[in-house]
C-alpha cells in the first residue's frame, strides 16, 4: 500500500509540474519566434498573465448553445490532467496500474472530441468548419500515435508508459533500434498536428478561413477561454514529455534519491526546451500547408509508424 500511495503522490507532483511549466513553454516558443523574426516579442511569462486575465473576466455564452459548450472546458482540462498522471515526467513511477498508452491516447482523443462538438454547438459557421477539419486531421493522427507507441511497447514488452521509460533508460543502447527513430519521427509529426502547429495550423492566426484549433474555441471568453487555453498549453507540454520520456527517456529517475530526481528534473527541462526550440524553428522557417495537402504529410507520419512496427519483426 505504501508503494501505491507513493506512486499517487509522485504522479500528482509530476502532473502539477507539467501544468506549471506549460504557459512558460508556450511563452518561450513565442519569444524564440519573435527573435528569429527580428522582433522584441512579449515576455516569456506573458501566457501566465493572459490566463490570469481570462480567469478574472466573466464568460459570455450564447443562448443558442447547450450544456456541451459549457462543460467542454472542464472536460478538456480534466482529461489532460488525468493523462498527465499516467505519463512519466522526471521519474518513472506513475499511475501505470490505472491505465496505459491506450488510455492516454483516448483521454487526449476525448479532448479533441468535445472541443469539436463545442465548435459545432455554438452554431458558428467558422466553428463548424474548424471542427470538420479537426476530425479530418484526427482520423489519421490517432492511429499514428497508437502505432508509434505500440512500436515502443513491442521493443520493451509492455504498454505502460512508465515501464517503457524505465526499460529504455535502464537498458541504454541495447534497445536502440531503427523502430525507435521511425516511431519517434512519426510521433513528432503527430505532435505538430495534434497541437495545431505550423505547417498543419497556425496558432497565432485569427484569419477564419485558415483556422482549425482557434476556430473551434472562437466563441469562448472569460474563464472558459482561460481553461481552454491552459488545457491546450498543457497538452502541448504533455506531448513533448511523451516524446522525450517514452522514446528517449535517458536521464529520467528510476529511484527516489534526491540526486536521481534532480537529474530527472534537469533532463526533462532540457528535452522540453529543445523540442520547443525545434517547434519555433519550424514555425519560423516554413509556412502553413494548404488544407488538402495535409493528408500527404499525415500519411507520411502513419507510414513511418507502420514501418516502425514492421521493422521490429523484420530486423
Amino acid at each position: 500500500m505504501d508503494q501505491i500511495y507513493t506512486d499517487i503522490v509522485l504522479s500528482v507532483l509530476q502532473a502539477l509540474f507539467l501544468l506549471a511549466i506549460a504557459p512558460l513553454v508556450t511563452g518561450i516558443i513565442r519569444k524564440i519566434k519573435a527573435h528569429m523574426q527580428q522582433r522584441k516579442g512579449a515576455s516569456i511569462f506573458q501566457p501566465y498573465r493572459d490566463i490570469a486575465k481570462y480567469f478574472h473576466k466573466d464568460s459570455v455564452v450564447s443562448s443558442e448553445t447547450s450544456w456541451i459548450f459549457s462543460i467542454t472546458p472542464y472536460i478538456s482540462m480534466a482529461a489532460v490532467l488525468i493523462a498527465a498522471l499516467l505519463v512519466p515526467v522526471f521519474v518513472t513511477r506513475t499511475l501505470g496500474f490505472v491505465g496505459d498508452l491506450i488510455v492516454v491516447v483516448y483521454l487526449l482523443g476525448t479532448v479533441r472530441f468535445f472541443t469539436a462538438l463545442a465548435g459545432l454547438d455554438a452554431g458558428s459557421a467558422f466553428g463548424g468548419m474548424a471542427s470538420s477539419r479537426e476530425m479530418m486531421v484526427s482520423s489519421i493522427v490517432e492511429p499514428t500515435m497508437l502505432l508509434s507507441i505500440f512500436a515502443m511497447g513491442l521493443i520493451t514488452g509492455t504498454t505502460s508508459l512508465g515501464s517503457i521509460a524505465s526499460a529504455l533508460s535502464v537498458s541504454g543502447i541495447d534497445l536502440v533500434r531503427p523502430a525507435l527513430f521511425l516511431a519517434s519521427a512519426a510521433f513528432f509529426i503527430s505532435t505538430i498536428a495534434e497541437n495545431a502547429r505550423v505547417p498543419v495550423d497556425n496558432p497565432t492566426t485569427h484569419l477564419e478561413l485558415t483556422m482549425i484549433h482557434e476556430g473551434m474555441i472562437l466563441e469562448y471568453s472569460g474563464k472558459k477561454l482561460g481553461l481552454m487555453e491552459l488545457s491546450s498549453m498543457t497538452r502541448l507540454v504533455l506531448y513533448f514529455t511523451i516524446l522525450s520520456n517514452v522514446f528517449f527517456p535517458w536521464g529520467i529517475a528510476n529511484d527516489l534519491s534526491v540526486l536521481s530526481i534532480g537529474a530527472g528534473l534537469v533532463a526533462i527541462l532540457v528535452k522540453v526546451m529543445f523540442l520547443a526550440l525545434i517547434i519555433a524553428i519550424i514555425e519560423s522557417s516554413i509556412s502553413k500547408l494548404r488544407l488538402f495537402r495535409l493528408p500527404n504529410l499525415l500519411t507520411v507520419s502513419f507510414t513511418l509508424a507502420l514501418l516502425a512496427v514492421m521493422s521490429f519483426y523484420i530486423l
